[in-house]
């Protein structure tokens, strides 16, 4: 399995992430080819982190915004 530095990875949190200050929300850092770090905003930097496929990470925006 491939290691990423994330320590100075940019999060970034959905704008969709409702007016409750966005405790319950999906982050994503770009700036990594090939790759998309997701992570869950309530755990912060000392939470898990998954990496996931560029493609597979287009797909499923793609399909998620088909179901709204």
């Amino acid at each position: 399995m491939r290691e990423f530095d994330l320590s100075n990875a940019r999060w970034c949190k959905s704008t969709y992430s409702g007016g409750d200050g966005g405790e319950d929300c999906v982050e994503v850092a770009h700036d990594f080819p090939g790759v998309v770090p997701v992570r869950d905003s309530k755990a912060g930097a000392a939470g898990p982190v998954i990496v996931v496929g560029s493609a597979a990470w287009a797909e499923f925006i793609r399909t998620v915004g088909a179901m709204a």
